[in-house]
């Protein structure tokens, strides 16, 4: 499991979620988190949105990046790099790139989407291969994020679903999030109000069948993950909120720490 670290944050935090047609991100957003095992602590990750221009049309570029660090580097070293870029006006992808360095399993590959003609063109600098796959509708791993962030969903009940096509490498399955209702909980910043879900992944790609996975975000017009946990075998890994900057909405706080 230490060796997906960085991955189960990337993955988890693509869900997050909007009730109305407020902006609920901006150019300039920036989220850190800290990752630890029980006491250890044993990485971190950013997210960061940057605006673009794409052919005449207005974009974002986002970039996600993730390391271990401390004692956890030592035994194993992770470097990870996900960018994504997709259009303001429907937030669909049209790149899609993946840098992984953990412990010296390395993956150099680009995703170009040609959502219009229901294709993928896949390009692995390290195999040194090319190849077009036919997708429809689909999110990359990071686009979700921000794609989901602009769903409704006031009318949620505890048990209802959202779903969406994920592309990832070089197949599309579906990824489901359940509602669990909400929670307040603590954080660094104080205490938090937050949706609760459960993303119902792949068994059998990253997770174990018996690993359970949930994420609470705020329940307030950004939408940002603040907790993601996943229940291990032995014990838990957590990823933290640690830091952020250009949220485009106030963070609420029930109140100070």
């Amino acid at each position: 499991m230490k060796k997906y670290l960085i991955y189960i944050f990337l993955l988890l935090t693509i869900n997050s979620f909007s009730q109305d047609n407020k902006e609920v991100f901006k150019n300039g957003e920036w989220l850190k988190y800290r990752m630890h095992y029980g006491l250890i602590n044993a990485g971190y990750a950013t997210v960061a949105i940057q605006s673009k221009t794409y052919n005449n049309r207005e974009a974002f570029h986002v970039i996600g990046r993730g390391w271990t660090t401390g004692v956890t580097k030592l035994f194993f070293k992770v470097k990870d790099n996900y960018q994504t870029w997709f259009y303001k006006d429907n937030l669909q992808p049209y790149r899609f790139r993946r840098r992984v360095d953990e412990g010296g399993h390395i993956i150099s590959r680009d995703v170009f989407f040609d959502q219009k003609n229901k294709t993928a063109l896949i390009k692995d600098h390290r195999k040194k291969t090319e190849k077009t796959v036919t997708i429809d509708n689909v999110q990359d791993m990071i686009s979700s994020f921000y794609h989901i962030r602009n769903q409704d969903i006031s009318s949620l009940k505890i048990s209802d679903e959202i779903r969406l096509k994920m592309f990832f490498d070089s197949e599309t399955f579906d990824f489901r999030m359940r509602f669990l209702g909400t929670e307040n909980i603590r954080t660094k910043f104080g205490k938090v109000k937050c949706y609760k879900f459960r993303p119902l992944v792949q068994s059998g790609r990253v997770f174990k069948a018996d690993e359970s996975l949930t994420i609470w975000v705020t329940a307030d017009d950004n939408k940002i993950p603040v907790r993601i946990k996943a229940d291990l075998a032995v014990g838990s890994l957590k990823a933290d909120l640690d830091e952020f900057k250009g949220l485009a909405n106030p963070f609420n706080i029930i109140y100070d720490n």
